[in-house]
């Protein structure tokens, strides 16, 4: 695909600026989880291009979604796909087309000064911990994963998201694979009660919880955590072995998911998914449009939009990915995305993207 988007539009992230004579403006908002490479490609794209201006916020998959059924915003991201009554609200599943843009993995980050090694978690522990079952980190379930680790008699603080978000989708859709106790209690989903523990909101928001909070332990996305250095554990697989998030891992969690994929509203859950080398606690992260975008106000914005989305999802954005530590599409998802972008149009005509 490289190379066929010489004529699509440009982007760049708008940072309270005006938009300059001529430019046309794209608006879309939604999860933090993808947002660091959101920013990159759009800063990518722009240094072609320089006539379009995309303005991606993350506010949340809870907020994204709610931005698309409103039609405030012409794109949304989510790292949760759309459940029933979210895709009723917005009028139907032959009314969307969302699509997965990269994968990427949920981590344990801790703040345990004086601890050398890196720590191991399982399911089980996890959802121990924030059932507020295990309290201390030498707890004897703990110390048994960490054979040989001297670990102290601190006080464990769980830190859990405050807002609307596909992490925790992610998370809580994982804990409750491992702990009956932790589905039939909290439950999964974009938004849970959690028994105990603190709150952070967004990404940002569990990170400096975790940070400022001597024996803490959040669960983040792995580009923000590798980006603003916070330790994180491996996690025991579905094969029993402790395995860390990277590209690899998640494309791995991921490579069994194609046959998942169908129509025009993909969706495919990757977490704990069986291989030696798969990553626990992963998912793909979604991008939402209208299957018209006559929601979008004119033909030129909407061709904008799709000749991005190619760009970023079956060109060269795909590139950036593994740098900012996401998982890449593998091939045959980018085929499924491909097809499902196919049935896009613009009141009731098709648009493809530019040169595709």
């Amino acid at each position: 695909m490289v190379g066929i988007f010489k004529k699509a539009a440009v982007a760049v992230i708008a940072l309270g600026c005006g938009v300059a004579m001529g430019q046309t403006r794209i608006q879309g908002a939604g999860a933090t989880f993808p947002e660091p490479l959101y920013k990159k490609w759009v800063a990518d794209y722009q240094k072609a291009h320089n006539d379009i201006q995309i303005d991606y916020q993350g506010i949340g998959s809870g907020g994204g979604i709610k931005g698309i059924t409103d039609k405030t915003v012409d794109f949304a991201g989510s790292d949760a796909p759309m459940n029933k009554k979210e895709i009723d609200k917005a009028g139907g599943a032959d009314n969307l087309v969302q699509v997965p843009s990269v994968a990427g993995g949920v981590v344990p980050a801790y703040n345990l000064p004086g601890v050398q090694g890196e720590l191991k978690f399982s399911g089980e522990v996890l959802a121990d911990i924030y059932l507020g079952k295990i309290t201390n980190w030498n707890d004897p379930k703990i110390a048994a994963l960490n054979d040989g680790m001297a670990l102290p008699d601190t006080t464990i603080t769980a830190v859990h998201r405050t807002d609307g978000s596909g992490t925790t989708y992610v998370f809580t859709n994982y804990l409750a694979t491992q702990s009956d106790a932790f589905r039939n209690n909290v439950g999964a989903g974009k938004a849970v009660e959690w028994p105990g523990g603190i709150g952070g909101k967004g990404n940002p928001g569990v990170t400096a919880a975790v940070q400022s909070t001597p024996g803490a332990i959040g669960y983040i996305e792995q580009a923000y955590a590798d980006q603003n250095k916070v330790a994180y554990g491996a996690v025991k697989n579905k094969n029993g072995k402790f395995v860390k998030a990277t590209p690899a891992s998640v494309s791995a969690a991921g490579s069994g998911a194609v046959d998942a994929m169908q129509g025009h509203l993909i969706s495919a859950d990757i977490w704990s998914q069986p291989g030696d080398e798969a990553y626990p606690i992963a998912s793909f992260t979604y991008l939402i449009v209208y299957k018209d975008l006559s929601n979008i106000k004119t033909k030129a914005q909407a061709q904008a939009l799709v000749d991005f989305m190619a760009w970023a999802l079956l060109g060269d954005g795909q590139n950036s990915a593994s740098d900012m530590d996401y998982a890449p599409l593998a091939k045959p998802v980018q085929e499924k995305v491909k097809a499902a972008m196919e049935t896009l149009t613009y009141q009731g005509q098709p648009i493809k993207p530019s040169g595709l």
